[in-house]
């Protein structure tokens, strides 16, 4: 529902200011993959990288976000929406910004990403499949959570009792399995090299 009696307030400063004066071209990396694919993980070694350049970035961790912002959020599939939701709208004022922002979030619905690509302006949302298989995250499981899903401790966990759209055409795919996490960072940093959104 929209909220009445308000009016969209503009800004002096553009958008393209903001990103000509970080010398740089803003965009949305928004990974996604099941829990314990590496998502976090990579998108912190991308950042990393980005900052040895010079770049200006913002990374939103799904748990992170969950401490504040979202917690007042579940797991159902409508938690699940709202979630992305929040998250599409945060992402979409730091892209404003002029930053290269990074989210790390199961988001496990396509209809849900294609939202939040639609909330920006052309060719800044792009989507990194962390595509590893769900036998090596539950390998991994670096919380545990895979153990207590399987113990029926957790409902509605992705992979286990609620489903994951696989993206058809991911802009970058990543395959963790096969890759060290250099590897994987550097492939994604490479993909914003040669699309000029940085230098």
């Amino acid at each position: 529902m929209k909220t009445e009696n308000t009016v969209w307030h503009d800004q002096h400063i553009s958008k393209t200011q903001r990103a000509e004066l970080k010398q740089q071209k803003p965009c949305l990396l928004w990974y996604t993959g099941l829990s314990g694919s590496g998502k976090s993980t990579i998108a912190n070694a991308v950042d990393a990288l980005l900052f040895q350049r010079g770049c200006h970035t913002y990374l939103l961790d799904g748990d992170n976000v969950r401490h504040g912002l979202n917690g007042d959020l579940g797991f159902s599939d409508n938690d699940r929406v709202e979630n992305i939701r929040r998250i599409s709208e945060v992402a979409k004022l730091f892209t404003d910004a002029g930053l290269i922002v990074s989210t790390a979030f199961i988001s496990p619905f396509a209809a849900d990403r294609a939202m939040a690509a639609e909330k920006l302006a052309a060719g800044e949302f792009i989507e990194v499949y962390i595509d590893t298989p769900i036998s090596v995250c539950e390998q991994r499981d670096p919380k545990g959570l895979y153990k207590k899903a399987r113990a029926g401790e957790i409902k509605d966990f992705t992979g286990i009792d609620s489903a994951y759209d696989v993206p058809e055409a991911p802009a970058i795919h990543v395959k963790t399995a096969e890759l060290s996490v250099l590897e994987c960072a550097q492939q994604i940093v490479d993909y914003l090299l040669e699309y000029g959104f940085v230098k």
